[in-house]
């Protein structure tokens, strides 16, 4: 009996360990098949797992434990499917990336964008006001939205998500722009739109200092923050009316690579 009470013991022991030492995977997002296929093929030992209309790919890059999540479009979509990736797979990063449409006429299609905070760039506040005055934009600036988060049963004000500054230094300091084009901090801007009219463009950059706008960035920021999860959104400017450049699929690809380098070094640097 007591060399079973022994075993057992050891057992535990040996078991708890490995959990203990078993490293947090990295969660990879896009919201696009052209945003994620390139990143799914770096994937060693891959599988494909989905839940409801949501599929992830778990495997390895350079033996450490990577999934790649298709979050579909929007800010619902990315909501959910960064709830799932929490819930399901317990990751120690979550990276948000993907394309995305500029609003710094300082930077071009190929330029990428390290969300140094995201926010809802469509939840707005209008004041009352007359039919007769029509529709003021220029005025809702004084009343965005803010986001709630529900912490320690009390309510906690967010007017922004942003990312794990160590996250962004580390990228913004060691992983080189795969391609031609700029890397900088900046703002992103998520709401379920696409913006082509250029003075709206102008308006949003002045307002909120916006460099780029996408669809799901601030959603999976809210969801990591809630849950305490490290997080950096990573953003390559796909087109920008500012310069009259249209969507290019190919800088996805860019954008993938640039992720793929960051998520090689980062796991160097842990070893």
């Amino acid at each position: 009996m007591q060399y079973l009470r022994y075993f057992l013991a050891s057992l535990f022991t040996l078991v708890s360990f490995s959990l203990a030492a078993a490293p947090k995977p990295i969660v990879l997002q896009g919201a696009m098949d052209v945003e994620v296929n390139y990143m799914v093929e770096q994937l060693q030992n891959k599988q494909e797992v989905t839940f409801g209309s949501w599929t992830f790919w778990t495997g390895t890059i350079d033996d450490y434990p990577v999934i790649v999540s298709r979050t579909e479009v929007g800010i619902a979509n990315a909501s959910a499917s960064t709830t799932l990736a929490i819930e399901k797979f317990s990751p120690g990063m979550i990276i948000n990336q993907g394309t995305s449409g500029g609003h710094d006429p300082e930077l071009y299609r190929g330029d990428i964008v390290l969300a140094v905070k995201s926010f809802n760039m469509g939840a707005n506040r209008s004041e009352f006001s007359k039919v007769e005055e029509g529709i003021q934009p220029e005025k809702w600036k004084n009343f965005t939205v803010t986001m709630r988060l529900r912490e320690d049963n009390k309510f906690v004000e967010h007017d922004a998500f942003y990312s794990t500054p160590e996250l962004v230094d580390f990228a913004y300091k060691n992983v080189k722009h795969p391609a031609q084009g700029k890397v900088v901090k900046g703002v992103i801007g998520t709401a379920d739109e696409w913006n082509r009219e250029v003075a709206r463009i102008n308006w949003l950059h002045k307002t909120y200092q916006t460099a780029a706008e996408e669809m799901e960035s601030s959603s999976a920021a809210l969801v990591a923050e809630a849950y305490k999860v490290p997080f950096i959104g990573i953003r390559i400017l796909s087109n920008t009316d500012l310069h009259n450049q249209d969507f290019d699929p190919a800088t996805a690809i860019t954008n993938q690579k640039y992720v793929i380098d960051f998520v090689k070094q980062w796991i160097a640097k842990q070893k």
